[in-house]
């Protein structure tokens, strides 16, 4: 039988209400702590304690604090990423983000999505899925991206954008639900 980790990890329906779920996000919360409340960092600007947790972190990454993310384990950078200060990132699933992307303040990138019937809910039942975000992209302040979207190289999604489907590449999307807008 599979854990609640694996089922997580393949986009099964998984509870969230797991120890070994828990103890990645006690580690994540411990990480975020080091680098919001600027412990000494012994490489690179993004600090030692996320550069240990992320799955892969290019060079030139830039993370302001505070930030926070669910895992950190399934956070796939590329070079030169820069996010702004209260980024918040749920990576239940894998999170690409391409290189030269810019994320601006309050940035949430949300993977999970919960149970509809809500009693499997309460108990904590969820799914995961990924998001992606290519490359040269830049992500305006308070901008939302659900559960599974893509946003294509090049493409710019307007401050407090709620991205509920796939952006297409070198297109702007602005308003709730994000839609595709001229300029």
């Amino acid at each position: 039988m599979a854990s609640e980790k694996e089922k997580m990890q393949a986009g099964e329906w998984y509870t969230c209400h797991d120890p070994e779920l828990f103890a990645l996000q006690d580690a994540a919360r411990a990480a975020c702590h080091a680098h919001n409340t600027g412990v000494p960092v012994e490489r690179g600007p993004i600090g030692a304690a996320l550069a240990g947790l992320f799955a892969e972190m290019g060079e030139g990454c830039m993370i302001e604090a505070p930030f926070h993310c669910a895992y950190g384990v399934h956070i796939h950078l590329g070079a030169r990423v820069y996010m702004n200060a209260g980024c918040t990132i749920l990576d239940t699933a894998e999170v690409r983000i391409g290189d030269d992307t810019m994320l601006g303040p309050g940035v949430q990138i949300y993977c999970p999505t919960h149970h509809k019937d809500r009693a499997k809910r309460v108990a904590g039942l969820e799914r995961a899925r990924p998001v992606t975000i290519g490359r040269e992209v830049w992500i305006a302040g308070g901008a939302i991206l659900l559960p599974g979207v893509t946003v294509g190289d090049g493409a710019i999604v307007g401050a407090g954008s709620v991205v509920t489907r796939d952006v297409a590449p070198d297109t702007m999307v602005l308003g709730n639900p994000a839609r595709v807008r001229a300029g």
